[in-house]
């Protein structure tokens, strides 16, 4: 899975075939700082993002995911 840090959050992004067809899915977690290096702080547990599009490749749906964190930590810090 691959995964990138941007500012202080760890995030985690996946394309996920969907069953039975040629399409992908953008998933997406994403960790905070933690107090404690043995425990990650999730503030946005891993789940389906981009719910109303479907993607050709596993690699459009991994970029939709990112750019979907993107917009949600810009949007928490402003």
């Amino acid at each position: 899975m691959p995964s990138e840090k941007i500012g202080e959050h760890d995030i985690e992004y996946e394309g996920v075939e969907i069953p039975g067809t040629e399409q992908w899915a953008a998933y997406l977690a994403v960790f905070g700082p933690s107090t404690n290096p043995m425990h990650r702080n999730s503030v946005f547990p891993h789940q389906h993002v981009a719910t109303e599009e479907v993607f050709t490749s596993k690699e459009a749906a991994e970029a939709a995911a990112l750019a979907f964190a993107k917009t949600l930590l810009s949007t928490k810090s402003a």
